[in-house]
């Protein structure tokens, strides 16, 4: 193996280790701080869809999802009250429907 090959093998190693925690940290329970604020990434994890699912509901007319604040282009932030609110909203309690 030449040098070439050896700093290719390593850089795909460490690619692999960082992807892994990335999908390991996804994977972990968040709590909703009512006061927090959260990116579409965290939100997508914490909804367990993905980020995409997110940006195509906000772009939907009319929007759909949770509330959003729009800071910039680029840059758009939940608030964890209104992230709780919308998913209690979303709940369904079967034995009311009866």
């Amino acid at each position: 193996m030449d040098s070439k090959e050896y700093v290719q093998a390593k850089e795909h190693e460490q690619d692999e280790r960082t992807s892994m925690s990335v999908v390991s940290t996804m994977r972990q329970r968040t709590v909703l701080e009512p006061g927090g604020w959260y990116t579409t990434e965290e939100v997508a994890a914490m909804l367990r869809v993905d980020a995409s699912s997110l940006r195509r509901w906000r772009t939907a007319r009319p929007p759909q999802g949770p509330p959003f604040v729009t800071i910039s282009d680029r840059t758009t932030r939940y608030n964890g009250a209104d992230l709780i609110t919308y998913l209690n909203g979303k709940r369904v309690d079967p034995t009311a429907a009866a």
